[in-house]
């Protein structure tokens, strides 16, 4: 089924071709960095508004976005202990004080 535009779009005709989004990004690298900048450089190309909010979200953290595509480092074992204390406490939440709840952490 062909996508259908919202009414009153016109699709850009003179719209430069754009790359799809490097998957090699996925994978943290060392010239990884100036693979974004390139990408970024032609989605600004591009006629389409909603790829260039993209990009300046992107830009606007820019130190963070490069840390994260080029070093081998992340916080998902962190990120997992919050979740998985967020879960615990919406299931005791308003059954037991905070004793049970520092009990149920520490043994699971």
């Amino acid at each position: 089924m062909p996508l259908k535009s919202p009414p009153g779009y016109e699709w850009p005709s003179q719209t430069p071709p754009l790359r799809a989004w490097p998957a090699e990004l996925l994978s943290p690298a060392a010239g990884n960095n100036a693979k974004l900048a390139a990408w970024l450089t032609d989605a600004r190309a591009a006629n389409l508004p909603h790829l260039h909010g993209f990009a300046n979200g992107l830009e606007l953290d820019r130190e963070a976005v490069n840390a994260a595509i080029t070093l081998p480092h992340h916080n998902g074992r962190t990120e997992g202990v919050n979740t998985r204390t967020k879960r615990i406490m919406r299931q005791m939440h308003g059954r037991a004080g905070f004793d049970l709840l520092r009990h149920r952490i520490l043994l699971h």
